[in-house]
C-alpha cells in the first residue's frame, strides 16, 4: 500500500475539549500520531498506510493482524482448506455485530468481495483478489463475466466459502487487508452521499466513527456492538495527522501524543540518547521510490533513468538524511519478503562514487544531453524527510548537469495528482508490503495495473513472466519466475529504490502491548493505558 504523509496542523481546540471531557469522565482516551489525513474511509478506495491505520480500528475482515503482525481470527473464528488448497470455507462467529447492532453475515461479505472487484467501484486494489475465481475477468469486464460469477458463496450466514483460480499460499494475507474489508450494505450509499457525517459510517471493528475533523484529528469510540467490546481496554482513540514530525516529536515530549508512526531523521540520535527505550526502530515490508515517467521523452530512455539512479548516493541519503534509519536500496523488493530467495539488485551496488557518476555522465551525453542540462520536475508530498531527501537527491544529481525543480504538495494533492494520470517527471512514491510476498512489490509495474502503475512502464516480456507465475503452483519454480520478471525491472528502473524502510516510532511508557512488526500494524484493541 502507499506510504502517504501530510502536513500536520497544530492540535484542535475541539480535540482538546473533547479530550478533557472524556477524561473528566473517568474514560480512557489515546492520543496517536498517523501518517496523515486519509483520503476515504471506504475500504474498497482505499490505498493508503494513514488509511490503513484507522480502519484496522473501525473494521474487522475475515482475519486480521494482531500486535506481531501475525494472522488472527477476525470475523472468522475458524477455516479450513481443500486438499486442492482451491477452496476456503470460513466459520463466521455467531456474535459479530455491526456498530448499529444488526448482525454481520456472510452475505455482507459476498457483497463486499463483489463490490471491490466491480469495475464501477473504482477500487484501486481490486488486483489484490485476483486470485479469486473469475476475479480478473469480472474486473476487466471480460465477455459473459457477471458479479454473480465470482468465486465466493455464503452456504448459510454463518459461512463462507471463497473459490480460487489457483492454490494460493498467502491468501489469508491477502484477506488481512483493508480492501478486504466488509461494509454495511445498507449504508454505504449514505456514507458516500455525506462522508463527513459520522452516523453514516456504519462499521464492525472494536470503534466507531465519532468525529471527522480534516487536517485537525479523527476521534473512534469503543463499538459497544462488538463482539470482543470486554476485551478492549481503550474507550476512545484520537488520530492526529502528524507529518511535522519535528513538531509530533515536541508533542510527545509533551505528553500530548502517547505514540508516533515516524521520527525526524535528523533528530534521531538525539531523541534516542534523551528517550531511551521510547525510541523504537524495526524493519519494515517497505521500498521508498523515484517514479520515472517512463511514458514521457526523454524519460523513456533507459540510458537517462540509468544515469539518474548511478548518480543517487543512498548510503548518503540512509546515513545522513534520515540518521541511519533507513536502509540503501538497490532492489526493488525489500529484505525479510517470504516465498522468495536471492533478491534482484542493480549492478552498480558495490561500484565507486566515482565510477558511477562517471558512467551516469556518459550515458546522459549518448542521450543527448552532453552539453545541453536534463531539466526535471520532482515532484513530492510534504514532510521534513521528504523534503531533505529530495533537496539531497537534486543536489547530486547538478554534478552530472541535471537541473531540478520542486513542486511539493501535501499528501492528498499529491496522490490524487498520481492517482488521476497527471503529467509529471520524476515523483516520490513510497510502498508497503501488503502481504510478504515478491508479487505485491512486482504487480505495481504489471502493465494492466491502471491503480498504482503510475509511470506507465510496459514491458510484455515482463508481463508474461507475471502471468506464468500466477498459475505456477510449485513455490521454488514460481520464485524462479518471479525473479526473472524482478531482474528485467532492476534493468530498465522505471523505478529507481532508493531506501528500505525502517518502522520508527515514539511509544509513551505509558502504553502498554505494543510491539513494531514487519506489517507495520498498530491495532489498538489490543493495547491498554496506564493511569
Amino acid at each position: 500500500m502507499l506510504d502517504v504523509t501530510r502536513r500536520h496542523a497544530p492540535l484542535a481546540l475541539a480535540a482538546i475539549l473533547a479530550a478533557t471531557r472524556a477524561a473528566a469522565q473517568g474514560r480512557i482516551v489515546f492520543h496517536r500520531g498517523n501518517d496523515g489525513d486519509p483520503e476515504t474511509l471506504d475500504p474498497h478506495k482505499t490505498s493508503t498506510v494513514a488509511e490503513a491505520h484507522l480502519l484496522r480500528d473501525l473494521r474487522e475482515g475475515l482475519v486480521i493482524h494482531d500486535m506481531k503482525g501475525e494472522v488472527a481470527p477476525g470475523v472468522a473464528e475458524s477455516w479450513t482448506m481443500s486438499p486442492d488448497g482451491k477452496t476456503w470455507r470460513f466459520k463466521l462467529r455467531d456474535n459479530a455485530k455491526w456498530s448499529n447492532g444488526d448482525p454481520v453475515r456472510a452475505s455482507d461479505f459476498v457483497y463486499s468481495l463483489r463490490r471491490i472487484i466491480n469495475p464501477e467501484t473504482g477500487a484501486k486494489y481490486a488486483n489484490l483478489l485476483f486470485p479469486i475465481r473469475n476475479a480478473e475477468a469480472i474486473h476487466k469486464a471480460a465477455s459473459g463475466s457477471s458479479l454473480e460469477a465470482l468465486g465466493v458463496t455464503a452456504p448459510d450466514e454463518s459461512t463462507l466459502e471463497i473459490a480460487l483460480e489457483q492454490p494460493t499460499p498467502y491468501l489469508l494475507e491477502l484477506l488481512t487487508h483493508q480492501s478486504a474489508l466488509p461494509v454495511h450494505q445498507a449504508s454505504v450509499a449514505m456514507a458516500a452521499q455525506e462522508p463527513a457525517r459520522p452516523e453514516n459510517w456504519i462499521t464492525n471493528g472494536p470503534y466507531m466513527l465519532k468525529e471527522l475533523a480534516p487536517n485537525s484529528h479523527i476521534r473512534l469510540d469503543r463499538n459497544p456492538h462488538f463482539h470482543a467490546a470486554a476485551d478492549v481496554k481503550i474507550d476512545t482513540v484520537i488520530f492526529y495527522p502528524a507529518s511535522n514530525l519535528a513538531a509530533a516529536a515536541r508533542r510527545f515530549q509533551a505528553g500530548d501524543l502517547h505514540l508516533t508512526t515516524d521520527i525526524p531523521a535528523d533528530q534521531f540520535k538525539a531523541l534516542k540518547e534523551k528517550l531511551g527505550d521510547q525510541v523504537r526502530i524495526g524493519p519494515y515490508l517497505a521500498t521508498y521510490f523515484l517514479i520515472i515517467n517512463s511514458a514521457k521523452p526523454p524519460f523513456d530512455d533507459e540510458r537517462v533513468r540509468r544515469a539518474l539512479s548511478l548518480q543517487v548516493d543512498r548510503e548518503f541519503i540512509a546515513d545522513r538524511i534520515w540518521g541511519g534509519t533507513m536502509l540503501p536500496a538497490y532492489g526493488v523488493i525489500p529484505p525479510h519478503i517470504g516465498n522468495y530467495g536471492e533478491r534482484a539488485e542493480l549492478d552498480f551496488r558495490h561500484a565507486s562514487v566515482l565510477e558511477r557518476e562517471e558512467e551516469a555522465k556518459r550515458l546522459l551525453a549518448a542521450a543527448g544531453f552532453g552539453s545541453v542540462p536534463l531539466q526535471i520536475e520532482f515532484r513530492f508530498n510534504t514532510t521534513d524527510n521528504n523534503r531533505r531527501t529530495a533537496e539531497a537527491i537534486a543536489e547530486q544529481w547538478r554534478a552530472i548537469g541535471v537541473e531540478t525543480r520542486f513542486v511539493e504538495t501535501d499528501f492528498r494533492t499529491h496522490f490524487a495528482y498520481l492517482r488521476d494520470g497527471g503529467d509529471f517527471d520524476v515523483a516520490r512514491y513510497g510502498w508497503v508490503g501488503d502481504y510478504s510476498d515478491p508479487q505485491n512489490f512486482l504487480f505495481l509495474f504489471e502493465s494492466d495495473n491502471a491503480g498504482f502503475n503510475i509511470g506507465k512502464y510496459r514491458n510484455p516480456q515482463f508481463d508474461a513472466l507475471m502471468k506464468l507465475a500466477t498459475e505456477e503452483l510449485d513455490l521454488a519454480r514460481r520464485a524462479t519466475i518471479l525473479r526473472e520478471a524482478d531482474s528485467i525491472v532492476i534493468r530498465e528502473e522505471p523505478w529507481i529504490p532508493v531506501l528500505h524502510y525502517s518502522t520508527k516510532n515514539l511509544v509513551s511508557p505509558k502504553l502498554i502491548g505494543f510491539e513494531q512488526n514487519l506489517r507495520g500494524a498498530i491495532p489498538t484493541r489490543f493495547l491498554s493505558l496506564k493511569a
